[in-house]
């Protein structure tokens, strides 16, 4: 079956008569499109699209199956694409009291909170969620084809101003510019830092320095470890979006960098210097799944529960090659994962005797973890 996600490529379709193959349609308005009140169309998918009642009405008696959005939802069941940062904050101005709340991401978590959290009331909805994630597995896998994806884990609680946070977007702009597609768990703290770094790598040294400083001065009062709350913070982001703009890139070079939120934590705003945002609305398919497109390796910055816990998930699916070869994994912090969390010597004796043993590593060495990523080839 083929994917069609773009009009020409749909009138292409259809002008292929009765020798075109089955295909999914998805997120296309063809309410305007001619051909689709007659002819064959057995075993083909409409997902999320704008049709006439006739259209659908036709195409469901043929042997389409047709799955439509509910009108009042606010999100689309099915999305052809990733989202963009200025899709999932359509609606904030800089100047606006209310920020946050007033984009669509902030819409769509109270949707998600009204609705039932993890729990739907309704099989409809839950059924729209999960078919809206399906959708957005699929176009990360098209996002990621031909590229060599590198994740940073760690700490929402990671403040601007930390060393830690310079050093994840250092290490993230080195690993960028050398030709990896960064990803994160697109929010705030260390993810965000991951997405600076991408997002600085065409610009010079220097900038990712004076970026931070605009980044880092929090409002007086604010509560340590929760920067992502200040009002400001969100206008902090887009003032340094706006002072380095990507259009200012080198033409044709693909700097991009995939941040994988999720709605469970909708209190976390995404990450603005994702340039592609995976958002999900089922943590458990979004964390296992981020660690598995990491084919070239994952970085763990300090962080606490969720970081750990996201290292023994990446360790056994390396273990058991779930997703093919093991690929590295670096912890970053040698006090951290030695005192603080002393998890490295645990995973240590887990990979004892197993060939992914030579590919896990701890250091306080910026360049040691770009090495241990860069010096992996996952054919060999």
């Amino acid at each position: 079956m083929i994917e069609i996600d773009h009009l020409q490529a749909c009138r292409d379709w259809v002008a292929l008569g009765t020798s075109r193959p089955p295909a999914a349609f998805q997120g296309l308005d063809l309410s305007d499109e001619a051909g689709f009140e007659s002819g064959v169309f057995v075993g083909c998918l409409f997902l999320s699209c704008g049709l006439t009642p006739a259209q659908a009405g036709y195409l469901t008696t043929v042997g389409a199956t047709v799955i439509r959005d509910q009108l009042g939802r606010p999100f689309t069941a099915h999305r052809a694409h990733l989202y963009t940062p200025e899709e999932l904050y359509a609606g904030f101005h800089t100047d606006d009291p209310a920020g946050y709340d007033a984009t669509y991401d902030a819409l769509v978590y109270r949707h998600w909170i009204e609705s039932g959290r993890q729990f739907p009331s309704s099989i409809d909805e839950s059924l729209a969620r999960r078919l809206h994630d399906h959708s957005i597995t699929d176009a990360l896998y098209d996002e990621l084809e031909g590229r060599r994806p590198v994740a940073v884990m760690g700490s929402h609680a990671l403040e601007r101003g930390d060393l830690h946070y310079a050093a994840v977007a250092r290490i993230s702009r080195t690993l960028t510019r050398a030709g990896m597609t960064m990803l994160s768990g697109g929010g705030p703290g260390a993810m965000e830092a991951t997405h600076l770094g991408a997002w600085m790598a065409n610009f010079g040294d220097d900038d990712l320095d004076a970026a931070i400083a605009m980044l880092a001065p929090r409002p007086p009062g604010a509560h340590p470890g929760r920067e992502y709350e200040d009002p400001d913070w969100l206008r902090r982001a887009f003032a340094v979006r706006e002072r380095w703009p990507l259009a200012e890139r080198t033409a044709g070079t693909r700097y991009d960098s995939i941040g994988i939120p999720t709605w469970m934590y909708g209190h976390e705003p995404p990450a603005a210097f994702a340039t592609k945002i995976a958002k999900y609305f089922a943590n458990s398919i979004r964390e296992e799944g981020l660690l598995a497109v990491a084919s070239h390796g994952v970085v763990f910055t300090p962080g606490s529960a969720g970081t750990i816990q996201e290292i023994f998930q990446d360790a056994a699916q390396n273990h058991y090659a779930s997703f093919g070869p093991a690929a590295p994994m670096v912890l970053f912090g040698v006090d951290h994962w030695t005192l603080t969390r002393p998890v490295w010597p645990l995973l240590e004796s887990l990979a004892e005797g197993r060939d992914y043993r030579r590919l896990i590593g701890l250091t306080d060495d910026e360049s040691e973890v770009v090495d241990r990523i860069l010096v992996y080839d996952p054919e060999a």
